[in-house]
């Protein structure tokens, strides 16, 4: 039986990751709800300082100085969600990781449902939002999305899924560790097990702060999982492209013979250039991910924790902290 397991199959030890960027407002009030609704497991927090410039730090630190289930991880910049939350993964010690963003938009007590979920045999549970509280625009746009990716390219994805999520460790540090060209993780777990499920949860606005992911951002984290974990752009951009050449060279013909009028070929001309033009966007988005399966920086780079870090994830040697925490080479 899995350590991790009482007799009745019940989850009791968990790994809480919160990443952070500029969320100072945010730390203690996610700190006391997830003691509040969780203290009774062999708990751990893992709050991830994502190159944050306000007092993100300093407040974590305070709660790290009074409570030995308080880790962190700060960056040495900031480098995005998806590496905040991949550190987190990656340096979590209990057998199960819990994802809860520090806007808490996912009340801490969800994390029940997501846990009861996972004692029928799932490695990877995702929080659905059935009564969204988000701006229209970020609603409608995760419909676009999801009919885009889902129905449009047949990109396996847990339906409705967010990063409210709880994930058996050992697979949630796999993902982390194939450091994809284009990390999706919500597109990765499909491959890897097909024991997976969504829940719906609660959800409710942000009270404290402003969201970091801004809509541009979602976009281009949209184009990277249509272009890296499907083929179908590819082939229709191919075949765009090949039908775009076909009638070119019927215009060519056509003018040379003097069988179409100047104007018509202009028209005919621009229309080509609006398939050409999009096609091409699209090769040099597929050739960026190709390159950046080359050799390249590391996702993240870790300035400051208080917990052991590899040493591949240093930029810099280790340096004792100026609040008396060091940060400590992972032996092996």
């Amino acid at each position: 039986m899995s350590a991790n397991r009482t007799a009745g199959g019940a989850i009791t030890s968990l790994s809480v990751v919160v990443p952070c960027y500029n969320e100072s407002e945010n730390v203690l009030p996610a700190y006391r709800e997830i003691v509040s609704e969780l203290s009774d497991l062999d708990l751990e927090l893992v709050f991830v300082d994502d190159g944050s410039t306000d007092g993100t730090l300093a407040r974590v630190k305070e709660l790290a100085a009074v409570d030995p289930r308080v880790h962190f991880l700060s960056f040495t910049r900031n480098f995005g969600f998806e590496a905040a939350f991949s550190a987190g993964y990656r340096y979590s010690r209990q057998p199960w990781i819990l994802h809860l963003d520090a806007d808490l938009q996912f009340p801490a007590d969800q994390a029940r449902v997501l846990m009861a979920a996972a004692e029928n045999g799932h490695d990877a549970v995702f929080g659905v939002r059935p009564d969204r509280r988000d701006p229209v625009v970020r609603r409608l746009g995760s419909t676009a999305f999801d009919v885009v990716a889902r129905r449009l390219l047949r990109i396996e994805l847990p339906p409705g899924a967010t990063a409210f999520r709880l994930l058996r460790a050992d697979l949630a540090r796999r993902i982390v560790d194939l450091r994809l060209p284009g990390p999706y993780f919500l597109a990765t777990v499909p491959r890897l097990t097909s024991r997976y499920t969504v829940v719906p949860v609660t959800h409710r606005p942000r009270s404290r702060g402003r969201s970091k992911v801004g809509l541009g951002y979602l976009a281009l984290h949209a184009v990277e999982l249509f272009v890296g974990f499907s083929t179908r752009p590819m082939a229709a951009a191919s075949g765009a492209a090949l039908l775009a050449g076909l009638v070119a060279a019927v215009l060519a013909v056509g003018g040379t013979a003097g069988l179409l009028p100047v104007r018509a070929i202009g028209v005919a001309v621009l229309a080509v250039l609006a398939v050409l033009l999009p096609v091409l966007a699209l090769v040099v988005r597929h050739l960026v991910l190709i390159s950046a399966g080359h050799a390249r920086p590391r996702q993240y780079y870790v300035r400051e924790a208080n917990l052991p870090v590899d040493l591949t994830d240093l930029l810099c040697p280790p340096i004792p902290a100026t609040t008396g925490v060091t940060t400590r080479v992972m032996s092996g």
